[in-house]
Order: structure tokens, then C-alpha cells, then sequence
């Protein structure tokens, strides 16, 4: 496993080099001509991505060995599944808070608080205590929720209400992010390996190196974020600071305003059968996600995988499923984003039915794994610009946030219960690698995945004729036609 982790790496990377590459030649750029003349757009744009990528670098550091830590500790395999169960219930708790808490403390303040509470869930990792070990999952689950909304919440914000830049200009900030973002969880791993097995600093050494890196980010928000504002003009949270100095009713009507949201959103998601089906489809792929998360670490991990070189390996296979949609979805290939979704739930589908005969208790194949798990990797870096698109075709703007907000409740459900199905297959069975209960999982997951095809064929039986999920050029010559 160790030689194949170091080819797959120089492999992967070097066809990601490749297809960049290629997409660059054959994609126009997403920012205007303008934009990229604009002196105070590309201040201010710098000024948000150097926070913003410290921050999800920080994120990156704490994937590739959060198991690996645990079972350092001696905890069993259905003790860690409840660590990650606390995290994932957390999200779910604090997914309204964290579209609240902008409104109430600022947005500012709130990403100050992210690298706050980032910062002590990182820091609880140095203790052995179950329950303190805990507490840090809780913390992460809040810190994730606010990373999700609050950066961009105050880019936004900035961009279009201080600033009055045009919003066709947002998108290409969210793209550089994106593709840096790529860059930063590849390295990840590759830092993390070095910290925790060339130069044996342990698996809790990636999630020390975090805390500087949020402290980095905090003083940014502080500094260039605070200088930022006050040149942009007071006026950038002004309702904030109203809310500040009338206290309860402005913490009322943001919390009537989330209400409201949540209350449209749902009428949204009833009324149209098309959101409900790409619902369905988020619920059922992401929700395997999170399990698999879970469980590339103790698939591999026996077999004396590298897990940072892993790591990166995978997130340099979903970049290169990314990178192939750009390709795929340009005006040279045409290819339609609902397409591309179904082929993406296809591999993923294709994957977990590998790893269920991978898997197989006392004849395990780690390589046949680590191919499964890259593909499932693959198929994820298609999807999510894929369900990107069609989201946002499919649900309006107004009512995107109480849409996915509602999205995000079943998503979260179905992962805690099959973390909750892993903990007692492994307490029942004796637990372990040699357990039948990340067979199952795995089955489990296949199903799912098969529901999830389902539910995207629905999708484009229903509107084959709908020209609000083609890309733009195909319905140009539709309406030619």
C-alpha cells in the first residue's frame, strides 16, 4: 500500500496539471475583463481569500488523521462512530444558529467566533477524555456550520451592498476560491503525513498546526477585515450595530426573518416536485459521504497505508472529477449537467459495490479499496458542480437558504443512523477490521446510491423538456429550433 499511495499521488497530481491545462485552453475565464482591471476588486477580493483560504486550510489540516487519533487513544471502533455521530448531530443544531448569529453579533464577529471555536475543538484534541474529546466534536460541528455560511455571507454583503461592484463579478471570486481551495486540501494531506509520520510527531500533530493557522486567519478578520470596513464606510453593518443598541427587538425580527425563511422554503420544496427529487438526491449522496468518511481510515490503516498521502490522493481525485466537468460541460464537448449527475451517482454506486466485495471479512483486498475509494472520490468532484448548477436552476434565489436548510435535515439524519447501524454492528460482532459491519455499511451505502440514481432519472423524466436544467448554449439552440 505504501508504494501504490506514492504512485497514485505523483499520478494523480500530474494528470490534475493536465486537465487544468487543458480546461483553462478550452473554458473562457469566469471574471470579466473588468473585474480583473478593477484595483479596488482585486483588493478587496485578496483581502477575503487570504482569510477565507487560511481558514479552509486550517479545515484541510483535520481530515486526514481525526480516526487515526482516536484509536491512538485505545478507543474502540463504536466509540469513535459516536465521536462522529456528536459531530454531525452538532451541524444539524447549528445550522440555523449559524445563519442567525451573523444577523446578531456581525458578520465579522461571527468569523472572529469561527476561529475561535475552531481553535478549542482543535485544542481538546490533546486530551484523552472521552467526554472532552466530546465537547471538541460539538465545537467542530458549530465551526463547521459557520466556515459553510459566514465567510461568504460577508463577501457578499461587502461585494454588492458597500461596495456596489456587479454581481456578475461574484462568481469569479467563489471560482479562484474553489480552485485554491482544491490545491489546499491535496498539500493538506501531504503536510499532515509529514508532521505525523516523517518526522513521528504523532497523529494530534496536523490539529496543532490548525491553531496558528486560525490565529492567522482571526488576526486578518481583525486587521484587514476591520480596516476594510471602516474604509468601505460604517454603513456595512449598520443593522448590526442598530441590533446592538436596541437589543431584543432586532434579535426578534432576525429570528422571525430565519422563521420566514424556513417557512418559504418548505412551501418551496412542497410545491415543486423537482426540488424534492434533488433533495432526495443531495440526502442520499452526500449522507454516504460523511460514512465514508468514517471508514476509508480503518479499511486501509491496517495495511500500513500512508493516510496523509491517502488523503491527498483522494481529494486529488475528486479535483480531477471537477476539472473533468469543466471539461465535459464547455462549448466544445456540450456535455448537460443532468448528465453529468447521473454518471456521477453511477460510479459512486459503482464504487461501494467494489467495496462490498473488497471488504469481505478475512479476505480483505486494500488496493481494490483504495481504487474504489478513488473512484467514489471521482464521482463526488463531478457531482457537486453538477447539483450546483441544477440547484440553482431549480430553486429560487429567495428561497435557496430555507430550501437547503431543509435539505441539510435529512442529509444529516441519514448519516448519524448509519454511523448508529456501523456502532452496533461493530458492538455486536466483536468489532474491528475482521467484523462484518463495514461490509454492510458498504452494502448499505450501494443501495443508496442506487435509490439516489433512481431519483435523478425521476428528475429528468419529469422535466426532459425543461430548459431551466440545460446550460445556456443548448437552450439557445432550442429556442432557434
Amino acid at each position: 500500500m505504501l508504494v501504490t499511495a506514492y504512485l497514485a499521488i505523483i499520478f494523480l497530481i500530474a494528470l490534475c496539471v493536465a486537465l487544468e491545462l487543458t480546461a483553462r485552453r478550452l473554458t473562457p475565464p469566469q471574471s470579466t475583463p473588468t473585474a480583473q482591471a478593477n484595483p479596488a476588486f482585486r483588493r478587496f477580493q485578496s483581502i477575503f481569500l487570504r482569510a477565507y483560504l487560511l481558514a479552509l486550510w486550517a479545515d484541510w489540516l483535520q481530515g486526514p488523521y481525526l480516526y487515526k487519533l482516536y484509536r491512538h487513544y485505545s478507543f474502540l471502533e463504536s466509540q469513535i462512530a459516536i465521536l462522529y455521530v456528536c459531530g454531525l448531530a452538532s451541524c444539524v443544531l447549528f445550522a440555523p444558529i449559524s445563519g442567525w448569529l451573523p444577523q446578531v453579533l456581525g458578520r465579522r464577529q461571527t468569523c472572529l467566533l469561527f476561529c475561535l471555536s475552531y481553535s478549542a475543538c482543535c485544542l481538546t484534541k490533546l486530551s484523552r477524555d472521552y467526554f472532552v474529546l466530546i465537547a471538541g466534536r460539538v465545537l467542530g460541528g458549530l465551526s463547521t456550520s459557520l466556515l459553510a455560511t459566514t465567510f461568504e455571507s460577508w463577501y457578499v454583503h461587502r461585494h454588492v451592498d458597500v461596495h456596489d461592484f456587479p454581481k456578475e463579478w461574484i462568481p469569479s471570486t467563489f471560482t479562484k476560491a474553489a480552485t485554491w481551495n482544491h490545491g489546499l486540501a491535496v498539500a493538506a494531506g501531504l503536510v499532515a503525513n509529514m508532521l505525523a509520520e516523517w518526522l513521528h510527531l504523532g497523529p494530534v500533530a496536523p490539529f496543532l498546526l490548525a491553531v496558528p493557522c486560525l490565529a492567522c486567519c482571526g488576526w486578518v478578520v481583525l486587521t484587514d477585515w476591520g480596516k476594510e470596513e471602516t474604509e468601505g464606510g460604517p454603513e456595512g453593518d449598520k443593522q448590526t450595530l442598530l441590533g446592538t443598541s436596541i437589543g431584543g427587538a432586532t434579535r426578534l425580527s432576525a429570528k422571525a426573518r430565519f422563521t420566514r425563511s424556513c417557512q418559504e422554503g418548505l412551501r418551496c420544496l412542497l410545491s415543486d416536485r423537482r426540488v424534492i427529487l434533488l433533495g432526495g438526491v443531495q440526502a442520499l449522496f452526500e449522507s454516504v459521504l460523511y460514512v465514508f468518511v468514517f471508514l476509508w481510515t480503518p479499511v486501509l490503516d491496517p495495511h500500513g497505508a500512508p493516510l496523509g498521502i491517502v488523503f491527498s490522493c483522494l481529494m486529488a481525485a475528486s479535483m480531477v472529477g471537477s476539472l473533468l466537468y469543466r471539461l465535459a460541460t464547455s462549448s466544445r464537448y456540450r456535455l448537460q449537467p443532468g448528465h453529468v449527475l447521473c454518471l456521477a451517482v453511477l460510479m459512486a454506486f459503482f464504487s461501494f459495490f467494489m467495496l462490498t466485495f473488497s471488504t469481505a471479512a478475512g479476505q480483505p483486498r486494500p488496493h481494490e479499496s483504495f481504487v474504489a475509494f478513488l473512484l467514489l472520490e471521482l464521482a463526488s468532484g463531478l457531482y457537486f458542480p453538477a447539483f450546483s448548477f441544477l440547484q440553482g436552476r431549480v430553486i429560487p434565489e429567495e428561497k435557496r437558504a430555507g430550501v437547503l436548510a431543509w435539505f441539510r435535515v435529512p442529509l444529516h439524519l441519514l448519516a448519524c443512523l448509519g454511523l448508529l447501524a456501523l456502532h452496533g454492528e461493530v458492538s455486536g460482532d466483536g468489532g474491528g477490521e475482521a467484523g462484518s459491519g463495514t461490509r454492510h455499511m458498504f452494502g448499505g451505502c450501494a443501495v443508496m446510491m442506487l435509490a439516489a440514481l433512481m431519483a435523478v432519472v425521476s428528475l429528468f423524466t419529469l422535466g426532459r423538456n425543461d430548459t431551466d436544467l440545460k446550460l445556456e448554449e443548448t437552450r439557445e439552440e432550442g429556442e432557434m429550433y
